[in-house]
């Protein structure tokens, strides 16, 4: 595992969604944790959760630029509101490619690792993608 956990998008679920929408802006997810001290993780929210509430099922007519936090004829006030809960996640010990399993299982590009509940890491598909072309690169080499 190459990244840190203080590198990793974290943010509480109590967070506004203004936050939330920072941290997207350089990030494709975020991890929602407890509280940042406690690193508990319940859920996850991606630029699929953000387009979900950017798109309603029925068709209005905004002038100007839409409220962020009414735009699925719900408020949106909190991280937690509109974060998917329960994510797929690996340990420590698990094997990569018990992890790469699950992603291709629930079509996802991301697990979190977690130890005792809190998330000590992340696997993305971009850092397998690496790992696989440094292996080949090297495999060539020999």
């Amino acid at each position: 595992m190459d990244k840190r956990v203080w590198d990793l998008p974290l943010i509480e679920k109590d967070a506004s969604i203004n936050s939330v929408l920072s941290i997207l802006t350089e990030s494709d997810h975020v991890w929602v944790v407890e509280s940042k001290e406690s690193r508990t993780l319940v859920g996850i929210i991606t630029e699929h959760d953000i387009l979900n509430i950017f798109s309603p099922t029925k068709k209005v007519s905004y002038f100007g630029v839409p409220d962020k936090k009414s735009l699925h004829y719900e408020t949106f006030e909190k991280a937690e509101q509109i974060m998917s809960i329960n994510p797929v996640r690996c340990e420590p010990d698990d094997k990569v490619e018990d992890a790469l399993n699950n992603m291709v299982r629930h079509r996802i590009r991301r697990i979190p690792v977690v130890e005792n509940d809190k998330i000590i890491g992340e696997i993305t598909l971009h850092h397998l993608i690496g790992k696989f072309y440094a292996f080949i690169k090297t495999s060539i080499k020999k």
